[in-house]
């Protein structure tokens, strides 16, 4: 019995990932058939970085960058900002699906599991989240002579993945809620710049008024944003248990960030899980 049992065990194994494989070729293909959303996903952060640059280059450097300029500053929220501005539309390709009704032509088939359609579109949303924070990486390097970067880009790389994968939950749980894309791209739209404008991205948490302060620490994005910052300015050599947030109330250190972003990515994937299942079971 037990050999038997071990054989059965490997064909459903083999045959899950068969079945996420083919899950998220459908999905890269639907990129490749549309390469605008890919193309405009990547060239809004780099708007951002050229225009933000520009804007606040002349700057004095001492008064809230440390000696940096702003350009240096401001690329670790860029790449991050990369990352979710690819990660929240993770649900747009479920919203289609369902409203044409491919999705229930997938659920009605052999599934072996339905947690294959979540964990297609986590794989298929970090490939390509991770190829344009890639080329948002070599603007830097070569455009701006941002030359720290490469040297902590394996260090980047994880970050990007826990903040994808937990943006990209949330995003996908959003897809099985919402009634249909219209409401969902209007959503995008309220939710993105505040996003953006509540993290920092663009300014220090010292710079902010108490509220936004408040705000930030709340957002996922900020935690990425600074341990990025952090990795490039120190070339790789880093300690662990130095603080890189500080504000009234408490202090993280990189640990505690790291920490925040795994949990995170706990809870959004047991939510969407816990959807799917409600939803389709």
């Amino acid at each position: 019995m037990e050999p038997n049992y071990i054989i059965k065990k490997q064909i459903i194994t083999r045959n899950l990932i068969v079945e996420i494989y083919a899950l998220t070729k459908r999905l890269c293909l639907q990129i490749l058939r549309r390469p605008s959303t890919f193309i405009a996903s990547m060239l809004q952060p780099l708007l951002w970085l050229l225009l933000f640059g520009s804007l606040f280059q002349n700057i004095p450097v001492d008064l809230f960058t440390k000696n940096l300029k702003y350009e240096q500053f401001l690329s670790p929220g860029i790449i991050i900002f990369t990352s979710f501005n690819g990660s929240i539309n993770a649900g747009l390709p479920l919203i289609f699906d369902r409203e044409f009704g491919f999705l229930n032509r997938i659920l009605i088939s052999p599934l072996i599991s339905k947690d294959s359609l979540l964990i297609s579109s986590l794989i298929s949303i970090n490939t390509i989240t991770i190829l344009q924070t890639t080329t948002i990486i070599i603007f830097n390097i070569f455009i701006l002579h941002s030359n720290q970067i490469i040297y902590s880009i394996n260090f980047i790389i994880p970050v990007i993945i826990l903040i994808t994968t937990s943006i990209a939950s949330i995003s996908i749980c959003t897809a099985f809620i919402v009634p249909g894309h219209i409401e969902f791209l209007a959503l995008l739209l309220l939710v993105n710049l505040p996003t953006l404008f509540s993290s920092t991205a663009l300014a220090p948490l010292s710079f902010m008024p108490y509220w936004l302060q408040i705000l930030a620490c709340l957002n996922p994005i900020t935690y990425a944003i600074e341990i990025i910052r952090y990795i490039c300015l120190n070339n790789s050599k880093f300690n662990l248990s130095t603080e890189i947030i500080k504000t009234v109330w408490f202090n993280f250190n990189v640990n505690d960030s790291i920490l925040i972003l795994i949990f995170i990515n706990i809870i959004s994937f047991i939510l969407v899980k816990y959807i799917i299942q409600y939803k389709y079971e």
